[in-house]
């Protein structure tokens, strides 16, 4: 039986409950964080979408514009407004949880720190860190059992990347 984690927005009225440990996560310190966030960095947990259920209201998903020209939907409470995932791509197999919606938050750290060509000047990083300038190759970088999951859910969902 996988562990349980269970999360929501501000104000209560979305919440979900995310089946297993994420696959790999995220602390990205790009612009778009940046300024979605009101904060200096995003840190986002990898998920398969079906390993994440939603237990109250449905968020809803809003387009925002990207550098890459590919589409990124926020999924915020309609209510408070806050974030609680994304789908990058709109891949829809895959969700970029927001580790801070999460009530067992500090249970996770991220995996690497990227887009650090543009992380604020004071935001200090651990040493050791996997920190990359911009992206990084999932495949050299993730365990391989997140690797088969990430690839097991793209077969499942019938998609091409």
């Amino acid at each position: 039986m996988s562990e349980i984690f269970e999360g929501g927005c501000f104000c209560g009225q979305v919440r979900y409950r995310m089946h297993g440990r994420p696959m790999f996560i995220h602390c990205c310190h790009c612009t778009d964080c940046q300024q979605q966030t009101g904060g200096a960095f995003a840190i986002n947990a990898l998920i398969e979408a079906d390993r994440v259920e939603v237990t109250g209201t449905e968020p809803i998903a809003i387009a925002m514009k990207t550098a890459s020209g590919l589409p990124h939907d926020i999924y915020r409470c309609l209510e408070c407004q806050t974030a609680v995932w994304s789908d990058y791509g709109r891949r829809k197999w895959m969700l970029f949880i927001r580790v801070q919606t999460l009530e067992r938050r500090g249970e996770f750290s991220p995996d690497v720190h990227i887009f650090t060509r543009s992380k604020v000047a004071w935001v200090g990083l651990p040493e050791g860190a996997n920190v990359f300038e911009n992206y990084y190759s999932s495949t050299a970088m993730w365990p391989a059992e997140s690797v088969a999951r990430r690839e097991t859910a793209r077969i499942k969902a019938g998609a091409d990347r």
